[in-house]
């Protein structure tokens, strides 16, 4: 039997709620919703419209794309209302207030916990890679200047803003190492590894790969961070905080060219 527009996996309600701090995400809202073990469908909005008819509905997705974390957004029954003016609030408006109510909690949820970031690492460094090549070669590159030769768009503003952590990053490799420890080369394994599955799931065998990179920019970060966050749910050690810092530790990786492609000189 095929999967209705509201027939959502556990995985998708633990992530949209972990993601969101079960707080609505609208503008200055701080109406707490249910956890995602008692999720009420009227809080899981549809950011384009489960059915035909409803607001910002596309004819061209399928019902799994529509139940699915990237088409859900969490609003309390008031603001669930307010955005259906499609005039005010567009798919692109609604998915910005998500990844801005997201980054919120995360700057809130490091100040909190100053280890989040060392727990994250951690994780993504036990993730069993077999015998994989090194992959060791590390080159900082200026993130504006990679956004722009990689083409990036919705997830731009994201790198922008979660850059500024790279130098706490940098900082917490090298106390790590001192004391000995390879993770952070196991970590960047990890990533480089998952970018290039997910760029050749893209590309095939085309020679023209670049271009096509550059079409799917955002989509192939995206789906390198499912992958990602997939290996993270599937370890023992999955946490709100560990996924939260997810993203922070994927952009420093970014900047260091083991998730798209390095800007030629």
């Amino acid at each position: 039997m095929a999967k209705g527009p509201r027939d959502y996996s556990d995985k998708t309600l633990k992530r949209l709620f972990a993601l969101s701090g079960n707080v609505c995400a609208f503008p200055g809202c701080s109406k707490r919703m249910v956890n995602h073990r008692n999720a009420k469908d009227s809080n899981i909005c549809h950011i384009e419209a489960a059915n035909e008819g409803g607001e910002r509905y596309n004819p061209n997705m399928t019902d799994e794309q529509r139940a699915d974390y990237q088409n859900l957004i969490l609003l309390c029954v008031q603001h669930h209302d307010e955005t259906n003016n499609v005039i005010l609030y567009t798919v692109e408006r609604l998915k910005e207030m998500k990844k801005n109510h997201e980054s919120q909690l995360l700057n809130e949820r490091i100040n909190k916990n100053p280890s989040m970031l060392k727990n994250t690492i951690v994780s993504l460094s036990t993730i069993d890679l077999m015998q994989y090549p090194d992959t060791s070669t590390l080159n900082v590159v200026d993130p504006t200047e990679k956004i722009a030769f990689n083409a990036l768009k919705r997830n731009a503003t994201l790198i922008r803003e979660y850059s500024v952590y790279h130098s706490k990053l940098n900082t917490l490799y090298t106390e790590m190492e001192r004391q000995g420890s390879i993770v952070k080369e196991k970590l960047l394994r990890v990533i480089k590894l998952t970018y290039d599955s997910v760029k050749s799931s893209y590309v095939g065998d085309t020679k023209d790969w670049m271009q096509i990179v550059r079409s799917n920019s955002d989509s192939i970060f995206d789906d390198v961070y499912s992958r990602l966050y997939a290996k993270l749910e599937a370890a023992e050690t999955w946490e709100e905080d560990i996924v939260l810092g997810l993203h922070i530790v994927m952009i420093d990786a970014f900047i260091r060219c083991k998730i798209l492609e390095e800007p030629i000189s």
